[in-house]
């Protein structure tokens, strides 16, 4: 089925879920008239009461076991997203569906300050951002990650930040006193410094030169910064690498991490697309690429090897990492930006009467 792009949204197709029950095909009712527009898929958001909201990994290759995310779906609708495989259990596409079918956790502040409260809570830096992005668009309206930031810096627990949005300054005023008494880092997740090719793999993201801007708006406010390249893309951004580190450490970083792309699940067949309509000169190269660095398959799961790839053009990546943080004078992937955990305070269990006083 021929598709164009779709201004603003990252995916073009609505790939059905591999979990999905009831399957659907399209038909021409004849109303539709030649040369008319469609229209442009619109943003949704439920109300979604969550039963937990703290989830934890035993991921080895992970810097963080325990996380939240205060939202299913993301509408940066960022081409790449290893996260986009995870709306197949809604039975809904990891494609378009992810990025304007949107759960907002309303009670998610509420879960976490019961989770901290429970007498047997053992105290680990949460990470914000593990799955979708905390700062998406929808947050500047339901500002969950505002009311959980709220309840870890009252309970002065630690916090990682890893967003593609400049709407992370919205909070420095938590995160610089939390930051003071070094319970909070944020990451940036830099992809590319060329807006075009940003406008194209993450539609809505703030622009690149906003997340550099951000990045030193948080260093001047005293909040430890480090910035994320991920993905590396083979033949799509890779040739930034080195460009993104510098101007992040130029900006303040004091960090810096990257991963070579994943395309777990429907991710494979969703990417084969978007390079067919963005980069259809190079669209076979890539996939080329990526595959000599998953051991001759679309993607390979295994925990030593998935962040970084194998092969020949992972391996000259990772060199070309280790060269540019050294020249930057960082370390990597946070080692020098670890978070105090023996300051926590429970929070307080609430009262029937009230509170006497305020």
């Amino acid at each position: 089925m021929q598709h164009e792009r779709i201004k603003g949204r990252g995916s073009a197709l609505n790939l059905e879920g591999r979990y999905i029950q009831r399957r659907h095909e399209a038909e021409d009712d004849g109303w539709f008239v030649d040369g008319e527009p469609a229209s442009p898929p619109r943003t949704t958001v439920t109300d979604e009461r969550a039963r937990s909201i703290v989830s934890h990994n035993q991921s080895p290759d992970l810097g963080f076991t325990a996380s939240i995310n205060p939202y299913r779906g993301c509408e940066h609708g960022c081409s790449y997203c290893y996260a986009r495989p995870s709306h197949s259990y809604l039975e809904l596409s990891p494609g378009l569906d992810f990025e304007t079918k949107l759960y907002a956790k309303t009670n998610a502040a509420e879960l976490l300050r019961a989770e901290l409260a429970r007498p047997g809570y053992v105290v680990s830096p949460i990470a914000l951002g593990a799955n979708t992005d905390p700062y998406q668009p929808i947050e500047k309206r339901y500002r969950i990650t505002r009311q959980i930031l709220e309840v870890l810096h009252e309970t002065r627990h630690p916090v990682s930040i890893v967003t593609k949005n400049a709407m992370v300054e919205r909070d420095l005023d938590l995160l610089a006193p939390m930051a003071r008494d070094n319970l909070a880092k944020v990451y940036l997740s830099v992809t590319t410094l060329d807006n075009r090719l940003a406008a194209r793999m993450e539609p809505r993201a703030s622009a690149p030169y906003r997340k550099i801007e951000a990045l030193r708006r948080l260093r001047d406010a005293g909040v430890p910064t480090g910035v994320m390249f991920a993905p590396v893309i083979p033949m799509i951004n890779d040739m930034e690498l080195e460009a993104v580190v510098e101007a992040a450490a130029d900006a303040g970083a004091r960090s810096a991490g990257y991963v070579m792309l994943r395309l777990p699940h429907e991710l494979k067949d969703l990417f084969r697309d978007w390079l067919a309509l963005h980069f259809p000169d190079r669209a076979a190269h890539v996939m080329s690429l990526i595959r000599q660095s998953r051991g001759g398959k679309d993607y390979d799961a295994d925990f030593a090897t998935r962040q970084s790839g194998t092969g020949v053009f992972a391996q000259l990546a990772a060199r070309r990492f280790r060269l540019a943080v050294r020249k930057a004078g960082f370390g990597e992937h946070g080692r020098n930006l670890d978070l105090d955990t023996t300051k926590f305070v429970k929070p307080r269990k609430p009262s029937p009467q009230g509170e006497l006083f305020l």
